[in-house]
Parts: structure tokens; sequence; C-alpha cells
């Protein structure tokens, strides 16, 4: 899940919510949204290898 910031930068979420803080963890911010999509599949690549 990619939001972007007031700054211009993009921050990479995760889907779900962590169960103890009941918000979404940050997974990395990032200048572009094309490196933030590129960053969200190398992840999910990764967890399902």
């Amino acid at each position: 899940m990619i939001r972007k910031l007031k700054s211009g930068e993009y921050r990479l979420y995760s889907r779900k919510k962590d169960s103890k803080t009941n918000k979404r963890k940050n997974l990395g911010t990032f200048s572009s949204l094309a490196a933030a999509k590129k960053h969200e599949q190398e992840v999910q690549y990764f967890k399902r290898h």
C-alpha cells in the first residue's frame, strides 16, 4: 500500500495492520512512485519464495 506524503515522497506501508499497534508497518520511503511500486513487488516476491 503506497501513500503520498506532504513532502512529495511516497511511503510503502504493509497491506495488513499490525495486530499489536493496529497500524500499518512502514516498509520504506521513496522519492518516486515507480521506485515504491518496484519495492512493493520485491516485498511480495520475497514473501512467497
